[in-house]
């Protein structure tokens, strides 16, 4: 495809506010487009998920992982959480971790936003989150966007927040 064909596809997906058509468009984003563009085309991701977001929030629904707009929705919220976490930004990572966890339907998307919403609210380290509590290769095994599997040691993150 060539890159003012994939410009017009990214445009047209932004005017649309559809963020899945933007995830489908991304690997080409990355073999075509510079530092620059590739940033901008991340941030008009971030403020259709925040717009979206907004817009679940004021309607007092929860976010359906089957609906394909709201799975995107979560996702590119879910990279953004990620993203403060692993620059230590931990205080703000733990408050998109919570108010995620509460946003969908799915309970184990539910579930999984809870540990780490309890590791970064502890300020542990995102690399040590992804050594000692995140099992990456049953994360991988899963097939989820997000960490959805974990070792033996979230339990016991689990049961110390539970006592407090």
């Amino acid at each position: 495809m060539s890159i003012d064909k994939l410009k017009t596809k990214v445009l047209d997906a932004q005017q649309n506010g559809d963020i899945a058509s933007l995830f489908m468009l991304e690997q080409e984003a990355h073999e075509n487009f510079d530092e620059e563009m590739l940033h901008g085309f991340y941030m008009n991701i971030l403020d259709l998920a925040l717009e979206r977001l907004t817009d679940t929030l004021e309607a007092h629904r929860v976010m359906d992982m089957n609906e394909v707009q709201d799975f995107a929705t979560l996702r590119a919220l879910y990279e953004y959480a990620i993203e403060h976490y692993s620059a230590g930004k931990v205080s703000d990572a733990a408050a998109l971790f919570e108010v995620l966890s509460g946003l969908s339907n799915d309970k184990e998307f539910s579930k999984a936003l809870k540990l780490h919403t309890i590791a970064s609210q502890k300020n542990m380290a995102f690399d040590t989150f992804l050594s000692k509590i995140a099992d990456i290769e049953a994360t991988q095994d899963a097939g989820t966007f997000y960490i959805s599997a974990f070792s033996k040691e979230a339990q016991k993150l689990l049961d110390i927040s539970n006592e407090i």
